[in-house]
């Protein structure tokens, strides 16, 4: 189910995202805040404060109602939040596509946590959502991320110039998507 709870591995599960998880996300935000900088947008200080998240988490826990966005975390043993995951801009109607956007925190980059995550949230996509496909889209030297989607089997499908603004610039996008079934419209 959606709203389940995904062991990842012995120390990490994947879980919706609460209200509560505020201060953890800006402890590994702040923590994971250089080694992420070079793939972000540019953002205020108070981004990385709880009263910041407590906010994020507000408007994206709204847009979830509304259905439009289903926003998860990673956590580890102690609930701390060490990642995010957000299925964005979801439609459904004849398009059932949404917009895959992650971040693994710095301590936990590399032992498979983004691949196991989006892996499985194409499957909730798939099997819950009903939607047909998820698009994700990486600037374009974030090798580690395009490789956690193609494993996932993420095809690229093009090329954004000056996509979207990323660390001071217009930054150069590569477009992924993954069909996630070609059955009939349902839901």
């Amino acid at each position: 189910m959606i709203d389940d709870i995904h062991r990842l591995d012995a120390e990490v599960r994947l879980r919706p995202a609460a209200p509560a998880d505020a201060a953890s996300l800006a402890v590994s935000l702040t923590r994971s805040r250089a080694y992420m900088q070079p793939w972000e947008p540019d953002r205020p200080d108070t981004f990385y404060t709880e009263q910041g998240q407590r906010e994020r988490l507000a408007g994206m826990l709204a847009d979830r109602d509304a259905g439009r966005v289903m926003p998860w975390v990673l956590a580890d043993e102690q609930d701390r939040v060490v990642g995010g995951f957000n299925l964005n801009g979801i439609v459904l109607g004849p398009f059932r596509s949404g917009v895959l956007g992650y971040w693994v925190d710095v301590e936990y980059a590399g032992r498979g946590l983004a691949t196991a995550a989006v892996e499985r949230i194409c499957e909730l996509a798939r099997d819950e959502l009903r939607l047909h496909r998820v698009e994700a889209g990486t600037v374009l030297d974030n090798v580690a991320s395009q490789r956690v989607l193609a494993k996932c089997g993420f095809e690229q499908y093009g090329m954004a110039p000056r996509y979207l603004h990323i660390n001071g610039e217009w930054r150069d996008h590569r477009l992924f998507q993954r069909i996630l079934h070609d059955g009939p419209l349902t839901g």
